[in-house]
């Protein structure tokens, strides 16, 4: 019997004797330990030792004082006075050691990419809570069976580049290359398509491949997922996808909000998944769903990660959505439930105070849940709409119920209108649609979904418009910017260069 599958079963088989859920006593002390051990282990860095870790350490209240001695950093500072010595070749520069390899992400705000620092340690962390999930599926009901089928990971290639000092790629790439040995038996596409650089190629080969596996969990991005999904569905002829794979009953799923893909994404079905969702960043594994009948993430508060959270306002935040020096960061015991945080992180991979620009909320306390609420530069506020990224995944999901309509992707932008503003989506729907009642209907949603939105359409926001493209002249424009498939996203809002080069985009997409 295989090692995955014997753990799994065991802890099904112990699963009464589990809470159901597992409350957090003092997620603050847990907290400060874990700063405790990550400031020990980098006291002799050359960051630790600009910043006398060894002193902090000896305060009475060293969270305070850690708080007041470090700067909170964005990916441009830290990189330009302390990562880029890592990719030098240069030890113990922000963590213990060399670091062997460098996570491409360019999140969905950035057009160039940036390189995330992943050291041994990073790994380990990632694999540890990895196997945390994985007991979690105990509180799950399913069957014994269930836990020796196949899991298929949709990411990005194992394939690395290497230029003589480390190894650069996909974070999805680079952790199933580091895949512990007694995994590989249930890791699906395996370790040859798993290496295929060019995404068309690889999804045709897992379509090839995809009836000779017997699928349980698939892994990645709802957009990416639904092409391929599609792909099977048309190449084999078949109604839907369980019918090449009829023990899929996972859908482990990140990096976006699943609401706007929901209703597309089950017309492939024959029989309803368990969608759980995970919070793994390239700065690190920050939070999965740890039990059933919850839309909300768990935080990992013990394992190489330490947390502090932004309140999303105009004191911390620029009209831009960049964190101001002096922003106002406060730890776990200070937080409330249904405010919006930006994340700093203090990480075992040499980030220190790093905002990683997710924003999220708390949902419950008492078990340190979160909810993804947007990003800090994915939001409009041009008078004052304050129109969050949430507000704009629950009102295009309504839509889709409303119109009967699939919308597969979407982008917003604010622009100057006479005078005064506008809002302008841009909607990718492969369905007919009146574009009229679409706009209504979007502007009507959004007006129930935020009361400043309301008001603003009153005095400033004098229109909405809106534009229906094909949902492949999204994925097309992200191929154009060799963004396709992986972890990719397409970005929800549209500011400055990012839709100049969008527009510029379309206009030539249609001549």
């Amino acid at each position: 019997m295989h090692v995955l599958g014997s753990i799994i079963k065991r802890a099904v088989k112990l699963r009464g004797n589990m809470p159901a859920i597992f409350k957090i006593k003092d997620p603050y002390a847990i907290q400060t330990r874990e700063l405790k051990k990550l400031l020990k282990k980098a006291a002799y860095t050359s960051f630790g030792e600009e910043y006398r870790f060894d002193e902090i350490l000896k305060s009475p209240d060293f969270v305070k004082e850690f708080q007041q001695r470090i700067p909170i950093h964005d990916y441009n500072n830290i990189f330009k006075n302390w990562w880029y010595r890592m990719l030098n070749g240069e030890p113990y520069v922000c963590w213990p050691g060399k670091v062997k390899y460098f996570a491409l992400s360019s999140g969905t705000s950035e057009a160039s990419s940036k390189q995330i620092p992943i050291t041994a340690d990073m790994l380990r962390a990632i694999k540890k809570t990895s196997i945390r999930q994985i007991f979690s599926l105990a509180r799950y009901d399913f069957s014994r069976d269930f836990y020796e089928k196949g899991i298929l990971m949709l990411g990005g290639s194992t394939h690395l580049n290497f230029n003589g000092t480390y190894f650069e790629g996909d974070l999805s790439g680079i952790t199933a290359k580091n895949l512990p040995f007694w995994f590989q038996h249930f890791y699906k596409p395996g370790k040859r398509i798993a290496k295929e650089r060019d995404w068309p190629t690889k999804l045709d080969e897992i379509v090839k491949k995809a009836p000779s596996w017997d699928i349980g969990v698939i892994c990645g991005v709802p957009a990416w997922w639904q092409i391929l999904i599609e792909k099977i569905i048309d190449y084999y002829k078949v109604d839907n996808i369980h019918q090449i794979w009829p023990n899929l009953s996972i859908f482990v799923h990140g990096g976006v909000s699943f609401g706007p893909y929901e209703k597309g994404f089950e017309k492939l079905l024959g029989k309803p998944l368990t969608y759980i969702e995970t919070y793994l960043a390239s700065e690190g594994f920050i939070a999965f769903q740890s039990r059933p009948n919850t839309n909300s993430m768990q935080l990992v508060l013990n394992n190489g990660i330490f947390m502090e959270f932004v309140p999303f306002n105009e004191r911390n935040f620029d009209s831009e959505g960049n964190i101001k020096p002096d922003a106002e960061a406060l730890t776990i015991k200070d937080v409330e439930e249904g405010v919006d945080y930006a994340l700093l992180l203090s990480t075992c991979a040499g980030a220190w105070r790093y905002i990683i620009e997710d924003m999220v909320k708390f949902t419950s306390l008492e078990l340190s849940e979160i909810v993804i609420t947007g990003r800090t530069k994915h939001f409009l506020n041009l008078c004052g709409e304050h129109l969050s990224q949430e507000n704009m995944n629950m009102a295009i999901k309504r839509v889709e119920d409303q119109l009967n309509i699939e919308v597969r992707e979407f982008t917003v932008a604010g622009i100057k209108h006479n005078s005064m503003f506008a809002h302008k989506w841009y909607i990718g729907t492969d369905n007919e649609v009146d574009i009229d009642e679409l706009r209504k209907k979007i502007d009507e949603n959004l007006k129930i979904l935020n009361d400043d939105y309301r008001v603003e359409r009153i005095a400033a926001i004098k229109d909405v418009f809106v534009e229906v493209h094909s949902s492949n002249t999204f994925y097309d424009y992200m191929k154009a910017l060799g963004k396709e498939g992986g972890q990719n996203k397409f970005p929800r809002v549209l500011k400055n260069q990012q839709l100049d080069e969008w527009e510029e985009f379309l206009r030539n997409y249609y001549k």
